[in-house]
């Protein structure tokens, strides 16, 4: 990485003198039109946050919140907070009203930033009773409350370039740049302390992993109030690439037909429904159409990583990246050089199955308190293993510990956890090891393999372990299977909270001339049921005795965060789960 990068906001000068100009360093869509901003716009846009809130009185290490989807703004604010050493503590705009409280609150944050209305309207009524807010602000006009071009209008009339310089020189590496509040599964969220030489080392360390450049467009929709995110996000200025924010979950397919990007960052949960909409394409396909699709699908799942598939295999796969690959690619914009996918594990058979395509999707992983990344699959020579979370990044070391816990030492991990010191030392030995819970192993080829949570590993009354992770994403490669939690702490036999498909589901009753109710009404249907069996028949095969479900219980809903099963990045909540469904798991065990 270029030396004149010791903090965050380095980016945007090394930017500005890098890069050729152009109109759309960032976009975001307004009205259904795209708007774009350059360089000079962002910074100078920044920079007159920066003036406002120093005209504010915000000082070194005051705490201030953004809450709010994607958007250029976002980033405007971003740098201007950090450009003032103040904290910038990004909030998910999916979490609970308690969470929200607990979080600003717990913070002490002085002055709020809210995307809108719908947003404003979640935390108006609990933002008087936290004594710490001085004022909020909105990006779009809410009555009552504060636009944000107030504020930057407030910049331009009071500029003080002299004293923010002043500030920037003071600010160093190792300061304090954001607290990143973890939703976790249990308890209240965690406040993770991250300097800006954390989330360097990490754009550091990944940015020649990324194949892409200056003349590249990026489509971000994960939440920039994660790490993840937020940290590819910084790559993506440093390598000069455009960075357009999609409108919403819904619009993504959309959105990237119009953009045609070059590189998406993603999680697990967003992959499978691409494919699972491209299997049901197909399935609607009559005579030889749909045989050569599933042909070209079934050899795309036989893929090996690159160098170990034969002349036989490479030939057919020529002929199904034409005949039906291609069709893929151009349903992601015709330009997409990778996929990269982290937060959870990825099935194997979508990894093989897009990269045979010619979509080559890389796996990773970290964690927040890693500033994420530790390990990561590339596009280099041997830097991909099927089932792995590649490689262990420059600079960071790894070890398992005699327990399997994977440890991590390195610039990514984090200065500790805000105002509790006790769970800082438990989470980081004095060695300076971080305990990430995970447990897993290193292969010879240097990769890392994931096989369970520490935490979530349980014993059966049988004497026996069972990491419940490696079962469910496993069962997730059904069609049918939308959602799936394992169970049997304690019992005799392992068992399933398992969420159907239901699209998928209304599919399959169509083709079999059965009447769609509910979905309520479907998981009780005695033929859906015996379907069902037979998925958990086909893949318990995968297990050991001692680790194949035993039996099951429907869901009729999907697992959301709204609806309380999911954390904000998408994790299962299992105590949570196992408390809304407790009469389903009494009947698995007391019939």
């Amino acid at each position: 990485m270029d030396r004149s990068i010791t903090r965050i906001f380095d980016l945007l000068p090394y930017h500005q003198k890098s890069f050729k100009p152009k109109d759309d360093t960032l976009a975001g869509k307004e009205n259904g039109k795209w708007v774009t901003y350059s360089i000079d716009q962002y910074r100078e846009i920044a920079d007159h946050i920066s003036y406002g809130l120093l005209q504010l009185g915000v000082e070194v290490n005051d705490k201030i919140a953004t809450i709010s989807n994607n958007c250029p703004e976002w980033n405007f604010i971003d740098m201007g907070i950090l450009q003032t050493g103040a904290v910038h503590v990004p909030i998910y705009p999916t979490i609970s009203e308690a969470d929200y409280k607990y979080i600003l609150e717990h913070a002490e944050v002085k002055y709020v930033f809210v995307a809108g209305q719908e947003l404003f309207r979640k935390v108006k009524h609990i933002l008087p009773e936290i004594p710490a807010i001085q004022g909020v602000y909105t990006f779009k006009t809410t009555e009552g409350v504060q636009h944000l071009s107030e504020l930057i209008e407030m910049g331009k009339a009071n500029p003080q370039p002299d004293k923010l310089q002043k500030i920037k020189d003071k600010i160093k590496p190792d300061d304090l740049a954001t607290l990143i509040y973890t939703s976790g599964t249990t308890g209240n969220p965690k406040g993770v302390m991250l300097s800006h030489n954390n989330l360097l080392s990490n754009v550091d360390a990944v940015h020649s992993y990324f194949p892409v450049d200056e003349h590249c467009k990026a489509l971000s929709y994960l939440p920039l109030c994660h790490v993840y995110e937020r940290m590819n996000i910084y790559t993506y200025q440093y390598l000069g690439v455009s960075i357009y924010y999609a409108e919403n979950m819904g619009t993504i397919g959309d959105n990237i037909r119009e953009i045609s990007p070059h590189i998406l960052t993603t999680v697990p949960r967003l992959l499978e429904k691409v494919y699972d909409k491209i299997i049901a394409k197909g399935l609607k396909l009559k005579g030889i159409q749909k045989q050569i699709f599933f042909w070209a699908v079934n050899l795309g799942m036989s893929y090996k990583e690159e160098g170990k598939n034969n002349i036989f295999h490479k030939i057919q796969l020529a002929i199904a990246n034409k005949l039906v690959f291609s069709k893929w690619r151009e349903a992601l914009g015709g330009q997409m050089r990778v996929i990269v996918s982290g937060g959870a594990a990825l099935q194997p058979r979508l990894i093989k199955v897009f990269t045979a395509a010619k979509i080559p999707v890389l796996e990773g992983y970290g964690l927040t308190e890693t500033s994420p990344v530790i390990a990561v699959n590339t596009l280099e020579k041997g830097g991909v293993l099927f089932s792995s979370v590649g490689k262990i990044i420059k600079n960071v070391e790894v070890k398992i510990s005699e327990q399997g816990e994977i440890l991590v030492k390195g610039p990514n991990v984090m200065k500790g956890y805000f105002k509790a010191e006790e769970m800082t030392a438990d989470a980081i030995d004095p060695e300076g090891w971080f305990h990430t819970g995970d447990v897993g192993h290193v292969e010879a080829s240097g990769h890392l393999k994931i096989t369970g949570r520490i935490k979530e590993i349980f014993k059966t009354s049988m004497g026996k372990y069972i990491s419940p992770a490696l079962i469910e994403n496993r069962f997730k490669e059904s069609p049918f299977i939308d959602g799936i939690m394992v169970i049997g702490e304690n019992q005799k036999f392992a068992s399933a909270l398992i969420v159907p498909n239901f699209e998928h589901l209304r599919s399959w009753c169509r083709i079999k001339g059965i009447p769609y109710t509910s979905d309520s009404d479907m998981i009780t249907h005695k033929e859906i049921l015996l379907r069902l069996r037979k998925e958990v028949e086909t893949y318990n095969a995968y297990f050991g005795d001692y680790e194949k479900i035993k039996k099951f219980e429907l869901t009729d809903h999907e697992w959301t965060v709204q609806s309380g099963e999911l954390t904000a990045n998408l994790k299962l909540k299992r105590s949570f789960i196992m408390s809304k469904y407790k009469d389903k798991i009494d009947r698995l065990y007391n019939n």
